[in-house]
């Protein structure tokens, strides 16, 4: 029988696309969608009929215990997902991030501490690492939180850690670069830039055109989270694993590649509110993974010029550029 495996934030952007890629895999799953009185499964709704045929969808909230609790049940896997990543809004509303990535994840180790959940696979983010000190940054490179969004998730990636460690609970903790593909908020700089190309534009808004970022298409990203949660368990339980392709590029360079992939001459405009405060700026995130591909086998399989086009071509689809509103800054 196939495996039965859970994930949290599975509504969202990587997690519907993990969705996909673990039932493509072979793979039962269940489904947290952030519960609301619409009843909407978010992107999981977008998936092809025959995906969402071996998806179990359940309405939560990671912060609930018992829900978390519920969805965890049987399951040989928890890959946990559910978080609040904007972090322009963790300036805003910082205990809204503390109570889901933090709270959120004590709930999901908790639960597999009382469940004996065989692997939790705890989602991680390169800005933990804050502006690097030496590039590409590999696992060792200490740990700065230059917003709330940073810190939570820091504290989150501690409490798995620590749960490892204190309890013998079996963690993996995933540390993608920035993910970028369909499906992907505004908020971020590449569906950001090619939204407002799609919409005809030729001068976008962005923010800083200075940091420099290791960008990865949310297909690679999805499969090192299957090579985390399917690898033997004493190569990867109680890791700490970056996942990305080692490229960066500059805000500004990357504006020009996506005006060469679209095929249209952009220029960049700064828009000051989507600046982040200077010294919350994350200067430099370029990844060295080495120890993923050493341990499970995992690289990227998409350059970034693929990625590109296969997310300027969806972004261009008028049915899905209609779901964005691309004269309006989301935070």
């Amino acid at each position: 029988m196939p495996e039965f495996v859970a994930v949290t934030g599975a509504d969202g952007f990587i997690g519907s696309h993990l969705v996909e890629t673990l039932v493509r895999a072979g793979h039962r799953v269940r489904a947290m969608a952030l519960y609301n009185s619409m009843g909407s499964w978010g992107w999981l709704e977008h998936l092809e009929p025959d995906i969402l045929a071996s998806v179990e969808v359940q309405l939560g909230d990671v912060r609930d215990r018992d829900c978390v609790l519920g969805l965890m049940r049987d399951a040989s896997v928890v890959y946990n997902l559910a978080a609040l990543i904007a972090i322009p809004y963790s300036y805003r509303a910082p205990t809204s991030y503390i109570e889901t990535n933090v709270l959120g994840t004590l709930n999901v180790l908790e639960s597999a501490r009382a469940l004996c959940t065989p692997r939790v696979v705890h989602t991680s983010t390169s800005e933990v690492y804050g502006t690097a000190l030496t590039v590409p940054i590999d696992e060792y490179h200490p740990l700065q939180a230059q917003s709330p969004y940073a810190a939570s998730k820091t504290g989150a990636d501690k409490l798995a850690e620590s749960y490892h460690l204190s309890f013998e609970l079996p963690v993996v903790v995933l540390r993608p670069f920035n993910t970028y593909g369909p499906r992907q908020s505004a908020r971020a700089v590449i569906p950001t830039v090619i939204s407002q190309a799609a919409a005809g534009a030729t001068t976008v808004q962005v923010g800083s055109l200075t940091p420099v970022r290791d960008f990865n298409f949310v297909a690679d990203t999805a499969n090192a989270f299957l090579h985390a949660g399917t690898a033997p368990a004493h190569q990867v339980v109680g890791e700490v694993l970056n996942a990305g392709s080692g490229r960066g590029i500059s805000v500004a360079d990357l504006v020009s590649l996506i005006g060469e992939v679209m095929g249209v001459r952009l220029e960049a405009a700064l828009d000051p509110q989507r600046l982040r405060p200077p010294r919350s700026e994350v200067m430099e995130l370029v990844c060295d993974s080495t120890k993923i591909n050493k341990l499970t086998g995992w690289q990227p399989a998409y350059s970034l010029e693929e990625g590109l086009s296969i997310t300027a071509a969806w972004f261009s689809d008028p049915d899905n550029l209609a779901r964005y509103k691309t004269n309006v800054y989301n935070i």
